[in-house]
């Protein structure tokens, strides 16, 4: 038998039980990965709170690496042993073995520990197409990116800065204003004791930035669309603070005719190639030094119910993982 984190029902922490699960031979297209470490993500919260719905009882979590222990029929591109990782569909990472399609899943370099690897793809490669496919960023630019901070955030300070790219970071205190600051963030804004409209305004000299890259939804998206310029970008690929709320067009007509778009990782990383080429320059990245992935909470898979408490109560900072 293997361990297993399982919800039977959506709602808080509290749902996340630590079962016994069958683990059997993988299938047609399939393989058994043994895990090392697991990621955590808000995407966690979202199916854990049923948000996103999924069939219950069901797996959690979407990101891992671990060594393949079996492989079935049809699985050409991997082989017993490898050290792989993965960030997608189906649910069910926080396991210390499971069963899943091998498509997936993409080889670690050498380099990189696999605890490094499950805490890096879905953050890592969620700014690999934030900067390099939604807004193609170049150099020289301004840009807003919330939750600095946070794991995606902390990557994103280091790719932007890599880039040549002027980054505004908002954060919830000045604490982590100073860990972004540290990670290449150019601008630090905490937004519990600054208006971060008007300290975009000032620090781009009324101008405002060309993309607004929000995972936070609810409590940011119309200040968000007030930072941009005339036919700026506002990238809503998050809902930490609860789903965005209706609004109308004729927001983004009255601010400069918009663009708005609602991105996700997996239909960027649908195509094998796309998410071989993601992967590998989120890899190239890593190894090159530019960016550091920094693991700042590690928990036993039988609390991720704490994680989960830390994670929403913006406790943590950086990566954080389980370990099975």
């Amino acid at each position: 038998m293997a361990k297993a984190i399982r919800i039977f029902k959506t709602g808080g922490p509290e749902v996340l039980e630590y079962v016994d699960v069958e683990v059997g031979d993988p299938g047609p297209g399939e393989a058994r990965v043994r895990q090392e470490a697991c990621g955590l993500n808000f995407i966690d919260v979202y199916f854990r709170t049923g948000l996103y719905p999924q069939p219950l009882p069901a797996g959690i979590g979407m990101e891992g690496g671990g060594v393949i222990e079996a492989l079935g029929e049809g699985v050409t591109h991997l082989k017993v042993g490898d050290r792989v990782a993965y960030a997608g569909r189906p649910t069910g990472a926080y396991a210390d073995v499971r069963v899943m399609p091998a498509a997936i899943l993409v080889r670690v370099p050498d380099a990189i520990g696999l605890d490094t690897a499950a805490a890096m793809m879905l953050q890592g490669m969620t700014v690999q197409y934030l900067f390099r496919r939604t807004f193609p960023l170049r150099g020289g630019e301004t840009i807003l990116f919330h939750a600095a901070a946070g794991g995606v955030g902390l990557i994103a300070c280091q790719w932007a800065k890599a880039l040549g790219v002027t980054m505004i970071g908002t954060v919830g205190s000045d604490e982590k204003g100073a860990l972004a600051k540290a990670h290449g963030c150019t601008h630090v804004i905490n937004y519990n004791t600054e208006n971060f409209v008007e300290r975009v305004k000032e620090l781009t000299n009324g101008a405002g930035v060309p993309v607004v890259y929000d995972s936070i939804g609810a409590d940011t998206f119309t200040q968000s669309l007030d930072c941009l310029s005339p036919l700026g970008l506002m990238v809503s690929y998050g809902s930490a603070s609860g789903p965005v709320p209706p609004f109308t067009l004729n927001e983004l007509v009255s601010r400069g005719s918009l663009f708005i778009t609602r991105p996700t990782l997996f239909s960027h990383a649908a195509k094998r190639e796309d998410l071989e080429a993601m992967a590998n320059e989120l890899f190239g990245m890593v190894e090159s030094g530019k960016v550091t992935i920094e693991i700042n909470q590690r928990y036993p898979l039988a609390e991720a119910a704490s994680a989960h408490r830390d994670l929403e109560a913006r406790k943590t900072t950086g990566s954080t993982i389980l370990i099975p």
